[in-house]
């Protein structure tokens, strides 16, 4: 719809406000991870992370979930498209035919799981071409909104879903407005996911506010 921004400008116009700016993408959409959206993760899903030998970090970064996956006794394996200097191995996540474990857990680049851009084919590679048995990916809440996924949703559905009931601060300049939440797939669920709301679930979170 062309003119729906002049009207939404229009609006915040007349309510004497400014329309609220998009969060400018970072190169290669690289975003380190908040600490605190790992640790709550880990408190909630560590059970079932515990049946693999190591985990999988598949868009590293500079390292930042992989060294909380660590610091909670979970072996890590870890590789990145770009050398950030925390030692992974570099290569993009496409060229991968084998995974480096069954288990894989990032913050993935949204450009890669969103329809706009990326078809949502990260799911898809790791899905179909790496056949995972387990993966977690931190997306925004919104994201299986996007009408074009209702494919990829259906033949993959994620079998458990955590809101996160407090906001992740990922560029360091306050937290965005925006909800988050962990989708975890399991190889061979079928059916509708179930919804659960994740908090502060590591006792060293103590001095973050909800």
């Amino acid at each position: 719809m062309s003119g729906a921004p002049a009207q939404a400008g229009g609006l915040f116009k007349a309510l004497g406000k400014k329309p609220k700016e998009e969060r400018p993408r970072q190169p290669e959409d690289f975003e380190r991870t908040p600490k605190e959206g790992t640790r709550a993760f880990l408190a909630a899903e560590g059970h079932h992370l515990k049946r693999f030998p190591h985990i999988w970090e598949a868009a590293a970064g500079d390292g930042a979930m992989s060294r909380e996956i660590a610091a909670m006794g979970f072996p890590v394996v870890s590789s990145d498209l770009v050398d950030r200097g925390m030692g992974a191995t570099i290569r993009d996540f496409y060229d991968f035919s084998e995974p480096l474990s069954p288990c894989l857990v990032t913050n993935p680049p949204y450009c890669e799981v969103n329809w706009t851009n990326g078809k949502g084919r990260w799911i898809t590679h790791a899905m179909e071409e790496l056949g995972v048995e387990y993966m977690a990916l931190l997306l925004s809440w919104n994201w299986p909104g996007a009408a074009g996924l209702g494919q990829i949703w259906g033949k993959y559905p994620p079998k458990r879903v955590y809101l996160m009931r407090f906001r992740l601060d990922f560029s360091g300049k306050g937290s965005p407005p925006q909800l988050n939440a962990w989708f975890v797939w399991e190889r061979g669920f079928t059916g509708n996911p179930e919804l659960l709301m994740l908090d502060h679930g590591d006792p060293r979170q103590g001095e973050w506010d909800v």
